[in-house]
């Protein structure tokens, strides 16, 4: 009797893993016709930091599956891993930590596509000493992952003011420039670490570069630890509700921030450095920028755009009721206004974007504006570009000839450039990654 249910449980057993193996390897069947299919249609790689799995190390365990939180940015075929959804892939960085056999490099750019950052080393310091960068400025865009820098950024900089000993008279220890995710990280870590800090933000409250964003706009993030604070258990978030989080962190901690203030100039004295601002001179041994990536806008460079109906920005969309609406771009921020428009009662809405296919959108915005297209909310005019702007039209050009657009608004959202002013001021150099790691040696 033994011997027979030994073999009934092992069939059984055999029965499973085959049902399991069948089930995945059909879902590996899946992603690989979704990535083929990407591929073909002109996706272009992530702007952001994104894995590249070594082929000849991958042993196909799909760990990186498993611990990528987008869950589409990553599949095995053939037993090897892919990054399948490139768009989709907002610079987690799980992948990496997860893999068994290190099979995983994260890289700013590829071949195909530059990324111009700022250089920086392991500790986040730049090769301009005593000067740090944190968070989106430095191609961290994930907020999780910028508070992570912002933090540890600071644990260095404590190292090196424990080791100096005490600043000298009217020097801080730290000047933080920027009141975003890294900004108010690293002044919490700051305190934590008993290190004397001001924090200067030209906005006129917390969050930086996220209070421009769209009434509504979906954050994503994942589980960070905020010093002084404890941990935040967030996956997507509103921008509403992750701007309340952080003017709850500051009341709870006593994190005090100088708003509206703007950095000027900057000069080294005595081995400190002296920041000029709006708000008059502060003197620091170190300084952490953290501003974000809040240059000037890209322009198109044609005729209108000076216009006061063009706007480089769409914060609420519910002031635009009833306007004809043309978009410029094809990036996220670009169809998310669109999506946020076309709920808008009596809007008329055209996206205009150069690109003959959405390259830098995640999935789900990329499948909301076809479908809007396909209800006949928005005209979708691909391959085309904005020629003339004038009141209330817009000229456009695609292979068909030149179009004649309705446009009381003009919103160009086609990103913003590095803030290249300030970085030259504290001496930092840029570098273009091409699929390349981050940091120098």
């Amino acid at each position: 009797m033994v011997p027979i249910l030994s073999v009934f449980t092992a069939l059984s057993l055999l029965s499973a893993v085959a049902l399991v193996w069948d089930a995945r390897k059909r879902r590996q069947e899946a992603h690989a016709s979704a990535a083929t299919l990407r591929e073909y249609a002109g996706v272009a790689p992530p702007p952001t930091l994104h894995p590249v799995i070594d082929p000849d190390v991958c042993m196909g365990h799909a760990a990186c599956v498993r611990a990528c939180p987008e869950k589409t940015a990553l599949v095995v075929v053939d037993g090897k891993g892919y990054l399948a959804d490139a768009a989709g892939c907002i610079g987690h960085g799980a992948c990496k930590t997860a893999c068994p056999v290190s099979a995983i490099e994260l890289v700013f750019g590829t071949s195909r596509r530059g990324v111009d950052l700022p250089e920086v080393d392991p500790n986040f310091q730049t090769r301009k000493a005593g000067v740090y960068i944190a968070g989106e400025l430095g191609g961290m865009g994930l907020v999780a992952n910028a508070t992570r820098q912002g933090v540890e950024a600071v644990e260095a900089v404590a190292k090196a003011t424990k080791q100096e000993g005490a600043a000298p008279e009217g020097v801080l220890d730290l000047l933080i420039v920027g009141a975003g995710p890294a900004g108010i990280a690293a002044t919490l870590a700051a305190m934590e670490y008993g290190l004397s800090v001001r924090t200067f933000d030209r906005e006129a409250d917390l969050g930086g570069s996220i209070r421009a964003y769209p009434r509504g706009k979906i954050v994503m993030t994942a589980p960070m630890e905020l010093p002084l604070y404890g941990k935040v258990k967030l996956r997507r978030t509103s921008k509403e509700a992750l701007v309340e989080l952080f003017v709850d962190v500051a009341r709870k901690t006593g994190a005090r921030f100088d708003f509206g203030v703007n950095v000027t100039g900057v000069q080294e004295i005595d081995g400190h450095f002296e920041v000029q601002t709006s708000a008059g001179p502060t003197k620091a041994r170190r300084v952490l920028l953290a501003t974000g990536r809040r240059g000037k806008p890209r322009m198109l460079g044609v005729e209108g755009e000076a216009l006061a109906h063009v706007q480089t920005d769409l914060t609420d969309a519910a002031l635009h009721d009833g306007e004809a609406c043309l978009v410029v771009g094809g990036g996220d921020s670009a169809v998310e206004a669109v999506r946020a428009l076309a709920e808008r009662p009596g809007t008329r809405i055209t996206l205009s974007y150069r690109r003959a296919a959405f390259e830098r959108v995640k999935p789900e915005n990329r499948q909301a504006v076809e479908q809007l297209a396909a209800d006949g909310r928005v005209r979708l005019m691909l391959a085309s570009q904005v020629k003339q702007i004038v009141a209330g039209k817009t000229h456009l050009r695609d292979a068909e000839g030149e179009h004649e657009v309705d446009a009381d608004r003009v919103f160009v959202l086609i990103g913003r450039e590095l803030p290249t002013k300030l970085l030259e001021g504290f001496g930092v150099e840029v570098r273009t990654y091409r699929g390349e790691a981050p940091g120098f040696v």
